[in-house]
């Protein structure tokens, strides 16, 4: 159903964007990524960038991530490490790519590491470092076919009275190169009694595509996220399937 609402999936050669807030699933969206990735290309290339530092490499390979096919890399802080780890994998390459770069959020600057804590810059440095790094790498990665998925998390667009209520960091450059912009949003929490004890088993999430340059946009669907599992896709298709099925049987207005 997800695949549906992108117009068949993420992209090769382009920049896609996961933006969602906490527990909605924007880590799970990559590793099945790399889960469908390795199963199609079985010659291609996975590049795992994790910044956050909390990334569960066992708990990963439960829900499907194939380890033994990705490489992980290791002390990337900045945008700058991030852009020579990026020019690395592209170089001389004859064959498809998946990037994933988890999270945006947790990437700081080279000026920001060597500023006070108390000096702040409002992030403007890493705003312009965005820029230079997606207009230097854009046209590389159409002609090598690596796609680069990047995580982002939701912020508060604080002092907006109409229009969107929530944002996400690192400036306007990814609104402006990313060919898909994915938005997670959290619908509800589903409970089950497991020995006598009510227990959250799945969150049910909303996935609206807010920007696609590869097929119609502001296309959206719902799946539940069942813990330890992943995305119930049988339940989601179903689902819709039958809502589908209810609108059509409604006559129409006279």
């Amino acid at each position: 159903l997800l695949d549906c609402v992108l117009g068949g999936g993420w992209p090769l050669g382009r920049i896609a964007n996961i933006v969602g807030d906490k527990s909605t699933g924007k880590t799970l969206l990559a590793i099945e990524a790399c889960a469908n990735f390795a199963r199609r290309y079985h010659n291609g290339d996975i590049l795992y960038i994790e910044a956050e530092a909390a990334f569960d490499k066992t708990y990963a390979q439960a829900l499907g991530l194939p380890t033994e096919r990705i490489t992980f890399a290791e002390g990337i802080d900045t945008v700058e490490q991030l852009f020579d780890a990026l020019t690395k994998f592209i170089a001389k390459r004859e064959r498809p790519g998946l990037v994933i770069v988890d999270s945006l959020d947790a990437l700081s600057d080279t000026a920001e590491m060597e500023r006070e804590v108390d000096k702040g810059s409002f992030g403007a440095a890493k705003a312009k470092m965005m820029s230079q790094l997606f207009r230097r790498l854009v046209r590389p990665l159409e002609s090598t076919r690596v796609c680069v998925l990047i995580i982002s998390q939701v912020r508060d667009a604080i002092g907006v009275m109409f229009g969107d209520k929530h944002t996400r960091s690192g400036g306007k450059a990814l609104d402006f190169y990313a060919s898909q912009a994915l938005w997670l949003s959290l619908l509800k929490t589903n409970k089950q009694v497991v020995s006598k004890v009510d227990r959250a088993v799945s969150l049910t999430i909303r996935a609206r595509c807010k920007k696609n340059k590869v097929s119609l946009p502001l296309r959206e669907c719902e799946f539940n996220l069942r813990f330890g599992y992943g995305i119930e896709d049988l339940d989601a298709g179903f689902d819709f399937l039958t809502k589908i099925g209810k609108e059509r049987l409604v006559p129409p207005l006279d």
